[in-house]
């Protein structure tokens, strides 16, 4: 059974969600989210190369990288005010792209322990504005969110084979 992602952009909200069930334990997916070596093989979308520049998954940490298609490179960073392992990370989130800064996202991302050892995923990110909520999904956000869980899903279903010894 394939999962879907949901994405909710309510109009003249200045927040959006993304849901997503992946079939995997909790801790193992909060890992991907954390782990940079994981981390870099999935997110965003496939047509484009990621590094990270750095990375510190902890309380006050940072982190920024970049992707990167046909020449053209995309930093984001930001700064992690929470990382509870394995139950939710809250951080921001920038662009470096915008002619000017403080376009700053608020992300909170929860890990819901499910049934028969699979994980939901929710994502809330709140944005300084409605024009920038809008902006981020007007520039193909949801091709690069919807790609990159693929590659996720294909990430835990290769660990949990090696898990199981096959």
């Amino acid at each position: 059974m394939k999962n879907k992602t949901e994405i909710i952009a309510e109009p003249g909200r200045q927040e959006l969600f993304i849901k997503r069930v992946f079939d995997a334990p909790r801790e193992l997916v909060f890992r991907a989210h954390s782990d940079p070596e994981i981390y870099i093989q999935w997110i965003g979308p496939r047509d484009m190369t990621m590094t990270i520049e750095q990375w510190d998954c902890r309380d006050g940490g940072s982190y920024r990288y970049t992707h990167e298609r046909d020449g053209h490179k995309y930093a984001f960073f930001g700064v992690n005010h929470e990382v509870l392992s394995p139950e939710r990370i809250i951080g921001t989130f920038e662009f470096d792209g915008l002619p000017e800064r403080g376009h700053v996202i608020l992300g909170t991302t929860e890990f819901e322990e499910l049934p028969d050892g699979r994980c939901r995923v929710i994502h809330q990110s709140v944005f300084r504005s409605v024009s920038d909520r809008d902006g981020m999904i007007a520039s193909g956000m949801e091709r690069g969110v919807n790609e990159g869980y693929e590659k996720l899903d294909e990430w835990l279903a290769g660990s949990r084979s090696d898990a199981a010894g096959n």
